[in-house]
């Protein structure tokens, strides 16, 4: 059981604890080892194009998902994501998001990693990095053991992830909310805490600036 009251620190992932999206290189990298799959990029073309048209980013991760990585067994994608976890662990994430994770940790805050990227890999880098708890967006399975791909629940983006951050918030009542990313997307969860830092971000202008949010760089 949670213990009420306790602050609670929010992270996001892509781009705010690592330098870069994870979710396409997490897919090439299972694609360059095991080559037979290179053509099924193709498939992926036609929810490109559907893209461009409605924006939705769920359709597109779980065709892209579907598509390239469909049929592979739970301990092929298990080898992959430890080993794709420990290399972008090892170089792959900003400094100064260390720094801010630890100083939460060391201060008694309960730690929530939020991403809109997949459960084949996000849980893995929130347990390594020590969270308490990892909200990410889930992936379908074949009864068979092997992967669908496609999205098993919302993708956990923008206003999904506002909803989702708002029952932790309900479930916890934690004394203190700061909450940490790195695009316009975020400001949706953001408007929820009490301090937000929004991560080196590029926009002039913000399409919404939740209270209390600060505008900060880190370091590579």
């Amino acid at each position: 059981m949670q213990r009420r009251g306790v602050p609670l620190a929010v992270f996001d992932l892509d781009g705010t604890i690592t330098r870069h999206d994870t979710l396409l290189p997490f897919v090439l990298g299972y694609l360059w080892r095991h080559p037979w799959r290179l053509p099924r990029v193709l498939r992926v073309l036609p929810a490109v194009a559907r893209y461009l048209i409605d924006r939705d980013r769920g359709a597109l991760k779980g065709s892209l998902i579907h598509a390239t990585l469909a049929g592979a067994s739970r301990p092929s994608l298990r080898r992959w994501a430890d080993r794709f976890v420990a290399r972008l662990l090892h170089r792959g994430v900003h400094r100064d998001a260390r720094s801010a994770i630890e100083n939460h940790r060391r201060r008694g805050d309960r730690l929530l990693m939020m991403s809109a990227s997949p459960d084949l890999y996000v849980p893995q880098i929130a347990a390594t990095l020590r969270f308490d708890e990892c909200i990410c967006t889930p992936v379908r399975w074949r009864a068979d053991g092997r992967l669908d791909g496609r999205l098993a629940a919302e993708n956990c983006h923008g206003e999904e992830k506002q909803r989702r951050l708002a029952a932790v918030i309900a479930r916890d009542g934690p004394a203190r909310v700061y909450a940490y990313g790195n695009s316009a997307a975020d400001l949706i969860h953001m408007q929820l805490a009490d301090e937000s830092y929004l991560v080196n971000y590029h926009g002039r202008h913000l399409p919404l600036e939740p209270a209390g949010l600060q505008r900060v760089r880190w370091r590579a």
